[in-house]
């Protein structure tokens, strides 16, 4: 059997454990051994290639931007700063039609900007956003898909935990990647908005009949509350463009930023500290296992054969790179809906990138296009996680789980407008890397 064959071997053997329920990381670890000691016919050496993959994985100074990132964006979630940056975009749109839904999208959008947990976002946006949406007319379906929807925002619009895994399993400036999704990220701000305001003025059967939102305190007042997030905001991501921080100087950053920030307003309480410890030791734990997933499984991957074959194979295809990208953002997106997004990244994009390399792709434009149809699989059923959370953050009997996929569809419709748009006009995501 040639190593080739040992390849696809490995390859079927993934899939047929994911599907039967086994964790995606081990699933990737347990056939990349076995299929690198098939391929060299020793278990002991396949044993010290996997394990000096591994090595290497975690091993780099620019590992650091995970455990940053994610404590800063648990430091601004225990300090309530999701609910300020409700109130800010409440006071600025809350006025028009639809407006109340609207500035739940910019709210996400000014989360997202702070945090880059689309989870984290769709948890506290339920429990802030959605009832007062409901509360002034919106449907439930509605409210529930418009959070879905702008949750989604914290995994495109940096600092984002998928573009840092993107950027790692790629070799790619991390720095590039959070630099290219800001524009995109704006643009599916943008689209989402339409869609709210689309939805409550020509279809109120299914968005329902809501009211025109009322600012409960002083704009100034609000407006005030709101610059310590604007300082957070233009901290990092100012910082980090305008090339004075690193990415990881950046996350350290702004983990102090974020910490400094709820000591000062009160309101980060010693449990809320403790939770964000333990927390980003579990998610960068979790973070840590997958990236050495991917590292066993690109070696194997190396040794099969399997990439260079299957891009000699889409070569003498002729369905030329624009073929090929469709061909791939179908199968992210049908792939999410049966694997979380970070799974879909792990077996697919060291699959591909030996594919799109040698056609002179931007692999940083390439990485948006993956991280945007990778968000799609977040709304689609059966397993769109940011649908999961909202419904059992509201725990209202009058909304299934099907309402709300139902309620997230436009937004999910949205999306892929969005992906279409930076698949045809690739400045979207390189123009500000050029400046």
């Amino acid at each position: 059997m040639s190593a080739f064959d040992i390849g696809l071997l490995s390859l079927g053997g993934i899939f047929g454990l994911v599907l039967l329920g086994l964790y995606v990381p081990v699933a990737l670890m347990v056939c990349s051994f076995i299929g690198v000691w098939a391929i060299k016919g020793k278990a002991a050496l396949a044993s010290k290639l996997l394990a000096l993959a591994a090595s290497d994985a975690i091993a780099s100074y620019h590992f650091g931007v995970v455990p940053l990132f994610v404590l800063m964006g648990f430091f601004v979630a225990e300090a309530g700063i999701g609910r300020d940056a409700f109130r800010v975009a409440q006071a600025l749109l809350g006025r028009m039609t639809g407006g109340l839904g609207v500035a739940t999208v910019g709210a996400n959008a000014l989360f997202a900007a702070i945090t880059g947990i689309s989870i984290a976002s769709a948890a506290v946006f339920s429990r802030i956003a959605a009832p007062e949406m409901i509360a002034r007319g919106y449907t439930p379906r509605f409210a529930a898909g418009i959070v879905a929807g702008s949750s989604v925002l914290g995994m495109l619009i940096p600092p984002s935990l998928l573009l840092i895994l993107y950027a790692i399993l790629a070799e790619q400036s991390v720095g590039d990647l959070f630099i290219a999704g800001i524009l995109p990220g704006l643009v599916m701000a943008a689209l989402f908005g339409a869609v709210v305001i689309g939805m409550v003025r020509f279809a109120p059967g299914f968005a329902g009949r809501p009211d025109r939102g009322r600012v409960e305190e002083p704009l100034g007042r609000v407006l005030l509350g709101g610059l310590s997030i604007a300082l957070l905001v233009g901290l990092v991501v100012g910082g980090l463009y305008g090339g004075i921080f690193t990415p990881v100087e950046s996350g350290a950053v702004g983990a102090a930023g974020a910490l400094l920030l709820g000591l000062l307003r009160r309101s980060l309480s010693r449990e809320g500290f403790g939770r964000a410890l333990v927390e980003t030791g579990m998610v960068t734990a979790s973070i840590c296992l997958l990236i050495i997933a991917a590292a066993m499984y690109s070696r194997m991957l190396a040794f099969s054969g399997v990439p260079r074959e299957f891009g000699e194979m889409v070569a003498a295809s002729g369905l030329g790179p624009t073929g090929v990208l469709l061909l791939y953002i179908l199968a992210v997106i049908a792939m999410g809906m049966i694997l979380d997004s970070s799974s879909i990244m792990l077996i697919l994009v060291p699959l591909m990138l030996p594919v799109v390399e040698p056609m002179g792709l931007d692999l940083v434009w390439f990485g948006i296009l993956t991280v945007i149809a990778v968000e799609i699989g977040l709304l689609t059923p059966p397993f769109g996680i940011s649908v999961y959370v909202i419904r059992s953050s509201l725990r209202r009997r009058d909304l299934p789980l099907g309402a709300i996929f139902a309620g997230a569809a436009p937004f999910a419709l949205a999306m892929f407008a969005c992906l279409m748009l930076v698949l045809a006009f690739p400045p979207l995501a390189t123009a500000l890397m050029a400046h």
